[in-house]
């Protein structure tokens, strides 16, 4: 993915947003008090109120599974093996902001990424396609790319809560275009089916990040995205569309459950 390759160089050398990976990490337990209090009163009080739930599922599955298992090009499952360790990048990138700073907003888009993952391994069992999550452990990566890509946003979230919001910002901006890609490669029914429902959940995981990045006088440049597409996004309210759930722990990736989140 030349856009990925693109990120990692730029995290590398500090080019974006001005950041540098020689920043030091700021961890929670460096924080004072007040700091923490006036940080989860500010994601508290957020005026859109638009931050996900951590479930919020209209079933979908029996649509899905309506759907007949059609043929799979070499570009559909690349895309799934891709878009499978990508949601679950969200996923661990998140939980480990979370573990950082303690933002509610951390822990519950994590669960919804967890059922984006989830969605993804679905279509990878249902084409017999082997599944690259071998062990299901917070930031472990099959693809050195995305673990070289969860090593620098890590490290950057960690420097401050304001690094982090941008960083779960900039992830949604990645996710939401290479989601737009794979859909054009796709003529499957349920890929398509699967991938707009991603698609729909990272654009309100993006009005999330934002609102929050707002309350803090903060900004994001999207980096994929163009400005026009991201401000369409922005504007606009939080949508709620189809999904399935069936169960899915929201952790360990052993449940089963994916949802317009």
């Amino acid at each position: 993915m030349k856009s990925l390759i693109t990120l990692i160089a730029a995290l590398t050398i500090g080019g974006v947003g001005g950041w540098s990976l020689g920043n030091q990490p700021e961890p929670q337990n460096q924080m004072n008090a007040e700091q923490n209090r006036q940080a989860n009163q500010m994601e508290q009080t957020d005026s859109r109120n638009d931050m996900p739930a951590a479930a919020d599922f209209v079933s979908l599955r029996p649509a899905l599974e309506s759907l007949p298992a059609e043929t799979l090009s070499v570009d559909e499952r690349a895309g799934l093996l891709w878009m499978r360790e990508e949601e679950k990048l969200a996923r661990d990138v998140y939980t480990t902001l979370y573990e950082a700073w303690g933002l509610q907003i951390f822990v519950n888009i994590a669960q919804s990424e967890q059922t984006h993952t989830e969605a993804v391994r679905d279509l990878l069992e249902k084409y017999d396609v082997a599944d690259p999550v071998t062990v299901d452990t917070v930031g472990i990566f099959t693809d050195p790319d995305l673990q070289q890509l969860y090593d620098d946003l890590t490290a950057r979230g960690l420097t401050s809560i304001e690094e982090a919001l941008q960083v779960g910002a900039l992830i949604e901006d990645l996710d939401i275009y290479d989601l737009t890609q794979e859909i054009a490669k796709t003529d499957n029914q349920d890929i398509v089916l699967v991938y707009e429902n991603l698609t729909r959940g990272s654009r309100n995981h993006m009005r999330a990040f934002t609102s929050q990045l707002t309350a803090r006088g903060e900004t994001y440049t999207p980096e994929y995205l163009t400005q026009t597409e991201y401000d369409a996004i922005v504007s606009t309210e939080q949508e709620r569309g189809g999904g399935y759930s069936s169960g899915g722990n929201g952790s360990g990736g052993n449940g089963r459950g994916w949802g317009n989140q």
